[in-house]
């Protein structure tokens, strides 16, 4: 990691190309970084969930701002491309933590955030819109004083964890939007969508680069791109898929003593090439 901050900043900026989209498959540790980097990704983004399992812990605002910033740094010291970070809800309860968060980001290397608008402790309530724009606003001034343009993608859970009537989230949705940005953020990411027409009205509706959760049941990259998305996460599935691989593989050894489900895999050799 030599290149300039400003410089990284301005290339994750850069790759944000509705009908081009950033494809990120979400990493949590140097290895993940490492495999994601070598099969091609322009940028790497970490997985909150991912790094909050893999240090035994649960996702969802259980690791405070350091546990959860340490992986980070050995993370950007460890690729050649952007790296983006997802904080969850800024790992503090004001602005002001919000901006503390965003410095230590920046100086593990890292030059952009997710950051959400849902709150650790209700599974069904959203930040208001006024407390959620003082937040990315001090994010924003956070990035600003150490003079680099941190991508900040404002995330709105409102589709999610199904907030509001379904006739009303779209609009929902939007009014966060406009006002988020207005506030700092350089992207809005719009996780639980998965159906093209909702997806079609937000590309329309959000004056800014759309991001979208993919996985199983989610359209194809190539569909997303033709919708004008700009970037396109892997969340949590791929930790989720290995994490899954662990238990076939060890319930196949422990039940019938058979190996199977560990073909195909990285072998030692290659992990081993790939890390040193």
């Amino acid at each position: 990691m030599t290149t300039p901050p400003q410089q990284r900043a301005a290339r994750l900026r850069a790759l944000h190309q509705p009908g081009s989209p950033l494809v990120l498959p979400n990493a949590w540790d140097v290895a993940t970084a490492r495999l994601v980097e070598e099969c091609g990704a322009a940028a790497v983004a970490t997985t909150s969930a991912g790094i909050a399992w893999s240090l035994g812990a649960a996702d969802g605002g259980a690791l405070d701002r350091q546990r959860a910033l340490t992986p980070l740094a050995r993370i950007a010291a460890a690729v050649t491309v952007p790296v983006t970070a997802d904080v969850e809800d800024g790992y503090a309860p004001d602005p002001d933590g919000v901006a503390r968060t965003v410095t230590e980001v920046l100086a593990a290397g890292a030059v952009g955030i997710n950051i959400e608008d849902a709150t650790p402790d209700d599974p069904t309530a959203l930040r208001p819109t006024a407390e959620q724009c003082a937040r990315i606003a001090a994010a924003r001034r956070a990035a600003d004083a150490a003079g680099v343009a941190l991508f900040v993608n404002a995330r709105i859970d409102t589709y999610l964890r199904a907030v509001g009537s379904p006739a009303q989230r779209r609009t929902d949705t939007l009014r966060r939007a406009d006002a988020f940005l207005a506030a700092g953020a350089d992207g809005i990411f719009v996780p639980g969508v998965v159906d093209v027409a909702t997806i079609a009205a937000l590309v329309a509706g959000v004056d800014g680069p759309l991001n979208v959760l993919a996985g199983p049941g989610a359209p194809t990259v190539t569909a997303l791109a033709e919708l004008g998305v700009a970037r396109v996460s892997l969340g949590s599935s791929l930790a989720e898929a290995a994490y899954g691989l662990v238990r076939r593989a060890a319930t196949e050894a422990l039940g019938g003593g058979t190996y199977t489900a560990l073909v195909p895999a990285a072998s030692y050799g290659e992990l081993n090439t790939l890390l040193r």
